[in-house]
């Protein structure tokens, strides 16, 4: 197994709590006010097992194909807190690649989630678990166990390239991942827009408020509206 017991340095716990207040769009739109936008949200068919999911964490990555889950079994038990397990699993649809029991382990090792580019089963048990799974669906059909496979090296997930190390934030609305070397810029990027936002939420609010006491009503549509519309 390629660089079996090589963890990436964890991302530092105070980042990880700035980005854990934001959603994978707030993630999105810093990325997007930045030009980094593009190929950056993996695939729409990857989606939580439940809609109250969340992960936040670093990828560790995992290279396997054809339904073989042999490097996600070692994947989780040389896993550390922290860390989001990322398999490229190359949208493989012939069998699932984990279940509750590879969850449940996880979940008891302290792992923050696991991101599957192919399908999972057991839905009922890993959303008793409570542990943060994405992956494309669900198949009954039983995984295989060949290896050798590959741990944390650069892979491509939900047609996103992941370097072991990048950050993960995934939600209701998909998975998104950081380059590394731009996650404070991102995040300051995406603290201003959740200001701006801030202020229009309460303009909207003014301008409800104001329509049910028949009052003069505020200015609701934005200056940059205005500006592009000439």
């Amino acid at each position: 197994m390629e660089n079996y017991y090589e963890l990436p340095e964890l991302i530092p716990e105070n980042i990880i709590e700035r980005v854990s207040k934001l959603s994978s769009a707030n993630i999105c739109d810093g990325l997007n006010k930045l030009g980094l936008l593009a190929n950056r949200c993996m695939c729409q068919q990857i989606k939580p097992v439940s809609d109250n999911m969340k992960v936040v964490g670093t990828a560790c990555t995992v290279d396997t194909k054809d339904g073989d889950n042999l490097p996600i079994h070692i994947a989780i038990y040389s896993c550390k807190p922290g860390y989001v397990i990322v398999v490229s699993g190359k949208a493989y649809e012939e069998s699932a690649y984990m279940g509750d029991l590879m969850g449940g382990a996880a979940e008891a090792i302290g792992v923050s989630g696991i991101v599957v580019d192919g399908y999972v089963r057991d839905k009922v048990g890993l959303d008793e678990i409570g542990m943060p799974v994405f992956s494309r669906g669900f198949k009954p059909a039983s995984p295989a166990k060949k290896g050798p496979g590959g741990l944390n090296i650069p892979v491509e997930c939900g047609s996103v390239a992941v370097n072991p190390g990048d950050l993960i934030v995934g939600d209701y609305d998909g998975v998104v991942v950081v380059p590394r070397d731009k996650i404070e810029e991102v995040l300051d990027a995406a603290e201003v827009k959740i200001a701006y936002e801030e202020k229009r939420v309460f303009t909207i609010e003014q301008y409800r408020k104001c329509k049910k006491e028949g009052t003069e009503l505020p200015e609701l549509t934005p200056s940059w509206v205005k500006d592009m519309m000439g």
